[in-house]
């Protein structure tokens, strides 16, 4: 089976260490209309990366994730016409809008994959998508493996992607009302403030205080490291990887570690033998702690404690002193100076190490406020970060070389065929000679794009100056490259229609903020009651999240009643309710 490894950049140098990495796809921000807005790239960018790109046969996908409003409408089909005609191969979209540019012809025929912004969590929306004639679908990341396979089963003409590690919105995608509710800043129209990662205060109906200041609404990170085979036999298409906001070190970890997991059960969707030169290591790169959500059952997928990365449990301090502290190590533990160490769940109290002795003394740049027993946790590795960002990283396309009666010929691993001409007539003196510096000059591909596999001369060569097959060979390699890139081609996809929704009456969190969302809605025979919570917010009370992230079930109080709340460090109590048949909560407006 094929899949897809789907990576995320923040900018095109981290674009290419993760296309060398082993990414099959990657997905990035242009100019504007991204959902991470400090994630944007220059159109000139863009198309360097994609060019770079298509050598591999790796695709690339644009963010045009956020809700447009009505005076937008014309920039974002210049930026998608902008975009087709660079070569990206897809977007990644939210608004509906868009959906009815393609369908009335006003944007290039260019494929539009339905972004887990839009909400794509139950078997209804997926169907809907697919009636329409969406290639793909990214699910939402609280889909159990069951929901997974039903839906591959029963949906597929469309591809499926999901995502596989980083960072978990707690509340369901495109659902999220609650920072552009405290301050203005939409997580649909991405900019959002991350209110979910503060403090809050869990009181009941009487005024009990039932847990105070802890990060109530903050989850763990998802890692499905461990389901991968799993979901491969599931029929998932493309495994995506959260964190356009990560650095190059991040991704270059997460990616070569998932492209040694993906290669042992699939084949990858792009072409190149990847070389890392480094051992992908997922518990060296941030993470709040790991959970695989909702994938098998109901488990602890938050952590109140802290949205910092606290890192691995290395020891526990056994000794301090005024300027030092030792520490009794787990085995094969090895600490270096610019290590960074903390040392409790909080993630508050940390030094890093200017210098160790005996292998377990640490002297640090400051002394912590620590004690005997206090556990110590490493979140900054510096010899494993040294190796990640050092390695020579390297991606190349096999090309096999055989000569016949004076033609050099190449065939590359996806068959793509160049021929040169040898123009030398004179036979050699030395046949054998000759044969070994052919064989041995084809070897070498230098600094290209190429590695050589199978060499075969099969006829006897004619005496070639050593410089002339180095010549010969570089110009059999580009036009092998030319040859390849000449013969990539860009999905069509084919048209998107309307089709009944299952719904007839949508409100707020339909996100409806332009006209011509409202108007595909209701040629899918859908009355849209009132526009997006960015356009005016509702003056009854309302969801500003939904979430399937339990409090009642975290503090074991699913059989208690009365209502709760949460209130964050100014004072404002947010009502929770919930919907104990679905297992989901609600954070509303006070």
């Amino acid at each position: 089976m094929q899949t897809e490894l789907l990576a995320p950049a923040k900018n095109i140098a981290i674009a290419i260490s993760a296309i060398n990495c082993g990414a099959d796809a990657i997905y990035i921000g242009s100019t504007s209309f991204g959902a991470r807005k400090n994630a944007a790239n220059a159109l000139d960018d863009i198309k360097y990366l994609t060019d770079y790109a298509h050598k591999f046969y790796v695709k690339i996908y644009v963010t045009v994730n956020t809700i447009i409003s009505d005076d937008e409408i014309n920039d974002v089909k210049q930026l998608i016409k902008n975009l087709y005609d660079i070569g990206v191969d897809a977007l990644i979209v939210q608004d509906t809008a868009i959906l009815k540019m393609s369908i009335d012809g006003d944007i290039p025929p260019i494929p539009l994959h339905i972004s887990t912004q839009c909400d794509n969590r139950s078997e209804e929306k997926i169907g809907f998508f697919a009636k329409i004639g969406v290639p793909r679908v990214v699910l939402a990341r609280e889909l159990s493996l069951t929901n997974i396979k039903n839906i591959t089963e029963k949906y597929s003409d469309i591809e499926i992607e999901t995502f596989i590690h980083g960072a978990l919105c707690v509340s369901y995608s495109g659902q999220c009302y609650m920072s552009c509710y405290i301050g203005g800043r939409s997580a649909n129209k991405g900019e959002c403030a991350q209110p979910c990662r503060k403090k809050y205060s869990l009181i009941d109906d009487k005024g009990n205080l039932i847990a105070k200041d802890k990060h109530l609404l903050s989850l763990k990170d998802l890692n499905l490291s461990n389901s991968i085979e799993e979901l491969v036999k599931s029929g998932v298409y493309s495994y995506k990887i959260e964190g356009r906001l990560k650095d190059e070190l991040y991704v270059k970890n997460v990616v070569g570690y998932y492209r040694n997991l993906l290669d042992k059960y699939s084949k990858k969707s792009s072409s190149g033998k990847i070389e890392l030169n480094f051992i992908p290591d997922l518990n060296k790169s941030f993470n709040r702690g790991y959970t695989d959500y909702f994938l098998h059952n109901r488990g602890e997928c938050y952590n109140f404690n802290t949205p910092k990365s606290t890192g691995e449990k290395i020891g526990i301090v056994v000794k301090t002193d005024k300027k030092s502290f030792t520490v009794k190590l787990k085995n094969k533990i090895k600490l270096n100076p610019q290590d960074g160490l903390c040392f409790d769940v909080t993630g508050e109290k940390g030094c890093l190490i200017n210098r160790v002795e005996n292998g377990c003394t640490i002297f640090p740049n400051k002394m912590p406020d620590i004690k005997s027993g206090d556990m110590v946790y490493r979140n900054i590795d510096s010899e494993f970060e040294k190796s990640v960002l050092t390695a020579k990283t390297s991606r190349r396309i096999r090309a096999d070389i055989k000569y016949k009666n004076h033609t050099l010929t190449a065939v590359d691993e996806d068959n793509n065929t160049v021929s040169v001409n040898i123009t030398e007539m004179e036979q050699s003196s030395n046949p054998v000679k000759m044969k070994e510096n052919l064989v041995k000059s084809l070897n070498k591909t230098g600094n290209s794009d190429f590695y050589t596999g199978n060499i075969e001369i099969l006829t006897e060569p004619p005496f070639i100056p050593i410089s002339k097959i180095n010549e010969y060979r570089r110009t059999l390699l580009d036009k092998l490259m030319n040859e390849r890139l000449a013969n990539y081609s860009r999905d069509v996809p084919k048209p998107i229609k309307y089709a009944e929704y299952f719904q007839n009456k949508l409100d707020y969190r339909a996100n409806v903020h332009n006209s011509l969302a409202k108007s595909f809605y209701n040629s899918c025979s859908v009355n849209i009651t009132e526009k997006s919570f960015e356009t005016k917010q509702p003056s009854r009370q309302v969801e500003l999240m939904r979430t399937k992230h339990c409090i009642k079930y975290a503090f074991n109080m699913c059989k208690s009643g009365g209502r709760l709340f949460l209130r964050d460090e100014k004072g404002i109590s947010y009502p929770l309710e919930f919907d104990c048949s679905a297992c989901e909560m609600c954070v509303l407006s006070p």
